[in-house]
């Protein structure tokens, strides 16, 4: 048994699953509902309308696929199904990579599912986004969702049960999402000048959602709004390398996250 087929076992769960359906309703809700902002102000590139988009979808993506990724790993230990996968000959990275995949192909299906009906609504009503912003938007979701659940990755490996793993993924959320701004103003406030940058920079790298957020803002042409201490994120992401260079980061972290995981994952391995 290898990964692929632990992906395939993950994505027929998840379709099982009504946690996934009751996800799929509520972001085509929130798909819709941010169409019907973009038909009140119709506005492109990046806006005060465009930004409101993206922190909507900054609160509920990253929650949503912290839960989901969490509860999955832990399910497998709650309900014996990791002891039984364990008699078969299957690596634990395997094991940690195939949940990924499968994982991820349940999230962005939701994702794509919910843009899909959006994209066909803007359509026929003219109030859609233009196609390159609508792609940045996906790109954004798509970004946050398998950043967010190779952190989930770890969270689940971590827990020991569902509660434990529901504490773990709203802190994370909390801190990564809602205090972030607050969080590091309180830290670089602190911080001699000649600190501040190098650290800003390390902090934003530890932070998908942030990573993401600048990646994408910039894209839609907002970069002016980010300041001066992000002159020189804005000049390597307007490059032409600069998508190359952000995936190429993304998927160092999501790596890294995974192997992470997979240490902690066979070190109980292996005390039984």
């Amino acid at each position: 048994m290898n990964a692929l087929h632990i992906a395939l076992r993950e994505i027929k769960i998840g379709f099982r699953n009504p946690w996934s359906y009751s996800f799929i309703a509520l972001f085509t809700v929130f798909s819709l509902s941010l169409l019907i902002i973009n038909a009140q102000y119709f506005s492109q590139g990046y806006s005060s309308t465009t930004a409101s988009m993206l922190n909507l979808t900054l609160y509920l993506l990253p929650l949503m696929t912290l839960l989901l990724g969490a509860f999955s790993l832990t399910a497998e230990k709650e309900e014996g199904s990791w002891q039984l996968l364990s008699t078969y000959p299957i690596s634990t990275l395997s094991f940690i990579a195939g949940k990924y995949m499968g994982l991820s192909t349940v999230l962005l299906t939701i994702v794509a599912f919910g843009y899909g009906i959006t994209g066909v609504a803007g359509y026929f009503t003219g109030k859609g986004l233009a196609a390159e912003s609508f792609g940045l938007f996906f790109s954004f979701s798509a970004g946050l969702v398998l950043l967010f659940l190779a952190i989930a990755i770890i969270l689940g490996t971590l827990s020991r049960n569902r509660w434990q793993a529901l504490t773990f993924a709203v802190t994370v959320w909390f801190f990564a999402i809602i205090g972030w701004p607050t969080l590091l103003i309180s830290l670089l406030g602190v911080l001699p000048y000649v600190w501040i940058k190098p650290m800003l920079t390390t902090l934003t790298l530890l932070n998908p959602a942030e990573l993401v957020r600048l990646f994408v803002v910039v894209k839609l042409g907002g970069g002016s709004v980010l300041g001066p201490e992000y002159y020189q994120w804005v000049h390597w992401m307007n490059q032409p390398s600069g998508g190359i260079v952000f995936t190429l980061l993304s998927l160092a972290w999501i790596l890294i996250s995974i192997g992470f995981a997979n240490l902690i994952w066979e070190r109980g391995r292996s005390r039984g």
